[in-house]
């Protein structure tokens, strides 16, 4: 029950809302938040279901506002599998936001790069995942849905759509394989060699929970890479949260003004009178 009691606390907070878009923010891109019109801003705090922030650069908060035509939901943090172990814990927010009417997830998040052609400061976008840990948010659920398929798990034309907005601004979208890593520590070389191996572009800590609980709840998805380093072993640099975090910062204003442009292109079919 404690997205009904959520849901509550929304339509109380902004009676109006009707969201169709959701978005996941990750290091880097929190100044997205500065491109939403009527923003109505609910702690995760007052949300029953919704995690505490416990990472720095996610705030645990919900935004609910406009980005262009498109009413929006932004999710200001993400709840990690490393901070408890568990990985269903963005499970709630994105049942909820679906409920209140949102039919595409917009992911975000900071990763390192596994190609030199990609260094820092580079954005990716999603074409396919490797969950590496093998697994999955939706361990307990019954019932046939809980089979889903992650073919083109990350919407091919919101993919083609993010692509043809970069090149009209003159940014570079490299597209690519992102592998989940579980963490809290980083990836060691030899890591690094085998999720080459595999296929991958870029490794990074969340995002491939969050794709499967929207995928089981019918959201189409978009996911964003901000490269914030080179995978372990491929540069001199030593990795650390801080360093992610400045990176992260450097690019931060290429990215959300990118990302802010893509959600106001979003065409979504009419929705329902009521959530």
């Amino acid at each position: 029950m404690s997205d009904l009691t959520a849901l509550r606390t929304i339509q109380s907070r902004a009676p109006l809302a009707r969201p169709r878009i959701a978005v996941m923010l990750g290091s880097g891109w929190g100044d997205l938040t500065d491109h939403i019109q009527d923003a109505v801003c609910v702690p995760y705090s007052e949300l029953k279901g919704f995690p505490k922030a416990t990472v720095a650069g996610h705030t645990g908060m919900l935004w609910l506002g406009q980005i262009g035509a498109n009413q929006v939901a932004v999710m200001s943090g993400r709840k990690h599998g490393y901070e408890t172990g568990a990985i269903d814990g963005m499970k709630t927010p994105l049942r909820l936001l679906k409920r209140l009417g949102c039919a595409v997830l917009v992911q975000t998040n900071a990763a390192g790069s596994l190609r030199p052609d990609m260094p820092a400061l580079s954005l990716m976008v999603l074409t396919d995942h490797i969950n590496v840990r093998q697994r999955s948010p939706l361990v307990g659920e019954g019932g046939a849905e809980r089979f889903v398929s992650m073919v083109d798990a990350y919407d091919p034309a919101l993919r083609a759509q993010a692509s043809h907005i970069a090149l009209q601004r003159g940014i570079t979208l490299h597209q690519g394989v992102y592998a989940w890593a579980f963490g809290p520590q980083f990836e060691t070389p030899a890591e690094i060699r085998m999720f080459r191996l595999l296929g991958a572009d870029a490794v990074g800590m969340s995002t491939v929970p969050e794709t499967i609980l929207a995928r089981h709840a019918g959201m189409r998805v978009l996911a964003l890479s901000l490269i914030t380093n080179m995978g372990a072993g491929l540069s001199g640099e030593q990795l650390s949260h801080a360093r992610t975090l400045s990176q992260a910062q450097s690019g931060s204003g290429v990215a959300c003004g990118l990302l802010a442009d893509i959600i106001r292109q979003i065409g979504l079919p009419p929705q329902d009178p009521t959530p």
